[in-house]
């Protein structure tokens, strides 16, 4: 039985079950999807038809609409039109287009054109110069101002050049490109829509920009024929991101999308910080011919040798000094193996900003842990101790506590870091990694002996107080010294951390022994709730072939840090991201209630009101683990950290144990 209406179509046709005989009732609408194609099924007078489903006017949604006194309504304005032929009323000329429409025994059917090539578009030039430049994760949430930009981006993701994250918030995407790109050097890319989508992003970007990480922002824009008319979500974003964003672009009709795409990689590349490319609606899906570009022939060797004088100066110095002590900032991460060799040919003591965490093995003989406040005894003493301070790629931060008082050899690539807070004996500006070997290579005979055999008493004595402390309770929860000395028995030697801000981070540097892991945080910024999606981020780099694939990831906050960005336990467990989240809960943003107790204010408003976080994990589909006395936290670490997907331990801690 076929529908009387039934009209032929000259276009290539291909019927398509769309409905069940008895699946839409009379004098109701339905939107029904085929491929890439939304029709509006109608069932009016005993006759089905189809038509488009996109209102002429606004784009309003037809198939949500309703058929009201025989005409169908469009539900965004009100406008009718005929819901069998889609004509309009009146003499108005706006009316649907139509499909034919066949009602067999089986269901009802629509003949639909059949479906044509996309065409290329600018948004697919960008995207696969993207990939070709080496960004390999892109972190975001789809919208209504970037589906041109996402489409593409699909593409990429079906050919196996790329990987997307779907966030929940994209202040978490910004924070998981932030760590990506502090722990591997690379650009990853998040993705937002205009308005708040890219408002959003800006606290993440802003701690990449401050800790020179590399990173790409892709934010949705209105249409250039409504810019600087104040259409809805529409923001100035380049003005908005213009602090944070050393290169900003906005994608114009006439732009060249390879050239852009392959100068916002670039820079980022280059200066180790952010690019922003602003994408306006329509700008994406304009059809190119344009070729995707790559890093051929726009990168350079970035090895800074050092000047010859400056150089034999600080070597000078080194040979002269008995006591020298390395003080490695996060700078030198990616350059520790030679500066370590330097230090192990002197029998030097080598201590490392919080930042740097790591970056030295504590269970090194030369290794000191942490400087300042963060920091560890044996550090501070050895730099109170010490006749020259080495310094390598730090930025003499108020936290680390850098003296001013001790002759000082500072070494940088950045000559803005060299000597930027004080006066320093000698500044050598290189790249850290060529400027200590070539140091190896021409340091001779140097005064300074073997401190290897002091530095494991200090560490004896620091070791037995860290004993003593976990003995200490005071009847509110688990002292922080025993939280991390299990962790540090737990902690697969190749972890990768990802630590928040607060007394559960502070107490991580001073009582963490790592044996080498990597630590991400929001180091200049110090943003609450970084830990968790710069885990994110961190995950993304152990899927990659290469030094991080395979590795554990574990997230370390207080209840306080993990409440920014609760939601995103459903993102670990959606990508089955393999990473522990390490929860020290006490009921109060601590560091706060500590702040106003020294300065001799009264404890306000630092109170929380929280869930049952282990339950709440389980209920995301995380495994969630709650812990109440340290005899405990052995057990419930090694059953989260063996898990081989995302796990929570929740550990109700001591509020003043830190």
């Amino acid at each position: 039985m076929s529908d009387p209406r039934k009209t032929e179509n000259p276009r290539n046709t291909i019927w398509r079950k769309v409905l069940d005989t008895d699946e839409l009732p009379e004098g109701r609408v339905k939107p029904v999807t085929c491929d890439k194609l939304t029709v509006c099924m109608t069932h009016h007078k005993g006759q089905y038809a189809a038509l488009d489903n996109r209102c002429p006017h606004q784009g309003g949604p037809l198939g949500e609409g309703s058929i009201e006194d025989g005409w169908l309504r469009c539900p965004w304005h009100g406008w009718d039109y005929d819901p069998l032929t889609g004509r309009s009323p009146g003499a108005h000329e706006d009316g649907l287009e139509t499909w034919p429409v066949e009602l067999r025994e089986d269901g009802i059917y629509v003949g639909l054109p059949a479906p044509v090539t996309q065409p290329r578009t600018t948004a697919d030039v960008m995207a696969e110069t993207m990939t070709r430049w080496g960004v390999r994760w892109l972190f975001g949430m789809v919208g209504h101002s970037n589906l041109g930009l996402a489409d593409a981006m699909k593409r990429e993701v079906d050919a196996g050049r790329l990987s997307y994250i779907g966030i929940r918030h994209e202040g978490a995407a910004a924070f998981a490109v932030s760590a990506y790109g502090k722990l591997t050097g690379r650009p990853a890319a998040c993705l937002t829509i205009a308005g708040p989508g890219a408002t959003n992003l800006l606290t993440g970007l802003w701690d990449a920009h401050v800790d020179r990480a590399p990173a790409l922002a892709l934010t949705g824009q209105v249409k250039t024929q409504f810019l600087g008319r104040d259409n809805f979500q529409e923001l100035d974003l380049r003005r908005a991101f213009g602090g944070v964003a050393p290169f900003a672009a906005t994608v114009l009709h006439d732009s060249d999308p390879a050239e852009l795409m392959s100068l916002a990689c670039r820079s980022a590349l280059l200066n180790s910080s952010v690019s922003q490319l602003v994408f306006p609606d329509e700008v994406q899906m304009l059809p190119s011919d344009a070729a995707a570009t790559g890093p051929d022939g726009r990168l350079v060797d970035q090895v800074f040798r050092p000047g010859e004088a400056h150089l034999e100066t600080g070597l000078d110095l080194l040979r002269a000094a008995k006591r020298p002590v390395f003080i490695l900032g996060h700078g030198a991460r990616f350059h520790a193996p030679a500066v370590i060799a330097l230090a192990e040919a002197l029998g030097c003591p080598v201590v490392t900003t919080f930042k740097a965490k790591g970056v030295i093995p504590d269970e090194h003989p030369l290794g000191c842990g942490v400087l300042g406040r963060s920091g560890t005894p044996i550090a501070s003493w050895f730099m109170n101790e010490a006749d020259l301070l080495v310094v390598f790629g730090a930025s003499f931060s108020r936290h680390t506590g850098i003296t001013y008082k001790i002759p000082t050899l500072q070494i940088d690539r950045d000559a803005h870091a060299l000597g930027s807070r004080h006066p320093v004996s000698t500044a050598v500006q290189g790249d850290i990694g060529e400027t200590s070997r070539l140091m190896l290579a021409d340091l001779g005979e140097a005064a300074s002996g073997d401190h290897a055999g002091e530095i494991a008493g200090r560490w004896e004595l620091w070791r037995a107080e860290k004993a003593r402390r976990e003995t200490e309770l005071d009847g509110t929860g688990v002292h922080s010294a025993s939280i991390f000395a299990a962790l540090s028995r737990q902690a697969p030697a190749d972890a990768i951390f990802a630590v928040d801000v607060g007394n559960n981070t502070y107490s991580f540097g001073r009582y963490f022994e790592s044996r080498g892991q990597p630590v991400l945080m929001s180091g200049y910024l110090g943003s609450i709730g970084f830990a968790l999606p710069a885990a994110m981020g961190a995950w993304a780099a152990t899927q990659e072939d290469g030094p991080f694939s395979g590795r554990k990831v574990i997230s370390v906050s207080g209840d306080g840090g993990l409440g920014q960005y609760l939601a995103e336990l459903t993102t670990l467990a959606k990508y089955d991201m393999d990473i522990t989240h390490v929860l020290l809960h006490n009921g109060e943003l601590g560091k706060i209630s500590k702040e106003q107790r020294s300065g001799e204010w009264p404890v306000w408003e630092t109170s929380l009101k929280n869930p049952d976080f282990a339950k709440f994990a389980e209920n995301c589909g995380l495994i969630g683990i709650r812990v109440t006395e340290a005899s405990k936290l052995d057990e419930a670490l090694a059953a989260a950290i063996a898990h081989p997907g995302p796990a929570l331990v929740e550990i109700m801690a001591g509020a003043l144990l830190i």
